[in-house]
C-alpha cells in the first residue's frame, strides 16, 4: 500500500507531456473505452484522487453534504467524467469528489478552500469559476469585487493547493457566457466582464503550468452549424449535450498528461 501511495505522489513528475492529439470522435468516450483488454493504468497513475470544483455548472444538481451514492457527482461534465473512467479503470483505485457548489464566486472558493479542497488532497484538481464573478459586476457593481481582487483570490487558491501538494495537476476551465435568455439584456457587459476573467484563468494556467480547457473554443466549433441554445440553454449553463461536450474536452485536453487517457480515449 505504501509503495502504491508513493507511485500515486510521484506520477506526475515522472510523466512529459506528450504530442498534440487530433480530438475526440463521438464514440471514443465509450466505444473505445468501455472494458477495452488495454484499459489498463501505470503504477504511478493508481490510486489518483479527482476533484472538480466551482459553481452551479460544476455542482450539476448534486446532494451536497450527502453520501448517496446516485446523487454524490451531479449530472454534468464531472458525472460524466467520473462515470467513463471508473467503469474503463474498475481496477485503478480512482477517486472523485465534486464540490461545486451553485452562486459561488471564487471569494467562496477561498473561504471553503481547506474543507473542501485541501482536506480532500486531490493529486487532479479541476477548477471552473467565474461566471458569478461577472454576475456581481452586472447586478452590483459598487459592491462587487474589482478584477486584481479575483486574480489575488484565484492565485491564492491555487497557491494553497501548491503549497499542499507540489506535484498537483492542476485543470483550469475558461469560464463562458452567450446571448441566451436573460443574458441578452447588458450583453455586452457578461460578454467583456466575463472575457476579462477568461484572461486571468490564461494567465494563471501559465504561471502555475496548468492544463487549459478552453470551452469557449469548443462550443464555438460547433456552434457554427448548431443553435447556440442547443449547447447553453440559458447563456450560462450547459445542456445535456454541452455537459456531454464538456467532458470530451476535458479529457482530450487532461490526456495530453495522463497517459492513460490518451491511449484510450484520443
Amino acid at each position: 500500500m505504501e509503495q502504491r501511495k508513493s507511485s500515486r505522489r510521484t506520477f506526475l513528475k515522472t510523466t512529459a507531456l506528450t504530442v498534440a492529439i487530433a480530438g475526440i470522435t463521438p464514440r471514443s468516450l465509450l466505444a473505445n473505452g468501455l472494458f477495452r483488454e488495454n484499459a489498463r493504468v501505470a503504477e504511478e497513475e493508481k490510486d489518483l484522487v479527482f476533484l472538480f470544483q466551482g459553481d452551479s455548472i460544476t455542482e450539476g444538481g448534486r446532494w451536497i453534504n450527502s453520501s448517496d451514492q446516485n446523487h454524490i457527482m451531479g449530472q454534468d461534465y464531472a458525472f460524466i467524467i467520473s462515470s467513463h473512467l471508473g467503469v474503463d479503470f474498475p481496477k485503478s483505485g480512482f477517486s472523485f469528489y465534486n464540490r461545486g457548489i451553485s452562486g459561488n464566486t471564487v471569494f467562496d472558493l477561498q473561504k471553503r478552500w481547506k474543507t473542501d479542497s485541501l482536506d480532500i488532497k486531490p493529486d487532479i484538481l479541476s477548477v471552473l469559476i467565474g461566471i458569478n464573478d461577472t454576475f456581481a459586476v452586472i447586478t452590483n457593481p459598487t459592491q462587487a469585487e474589482t478584477m486584481e481582487q479575483f486574480e489575488a483570490a484565484y492565485r491564492d487558491i491555487l497557491t494553497q493547493s501548491k503549497q499542499s501538494n507540489p506535484r498537483t495537476l492542476f485543470v483550469l476551465g475558461i469560464p463562458f457566457v452567450y446571448p441566451v435568455g436573460p443574458r441578452k439584456v447588458k450583453w455586452e457587459l457578461w460578454r467583456d466582464e466575463t472575457a476579462k476573467r477568461a484572461a486571468v484563468v490564461r494567465k494563471l494556467a501559465a504561471e502555475f503550468n496548468a492544463i487549459v480547457v478552453d470551452y469557449p473554443a469548443m462550443f464555438a466549433k460547433v456552434m457554427k452549424t448548431t443553435p447556440v441554445d442547443y449547447w447553453i440553454w440559458d447563456g450560462i449553463h450547459p445542456t445535456i449535450f454541452g455537459h456531454e461536450l464538456m467532458a470530451r474536452e476535458w479529457v482530450k485536453q487532461v490526456g495530453e498528461k495522463l497517459r492513460f487517457l490518451k491511449r484510450i480515449y484520443v
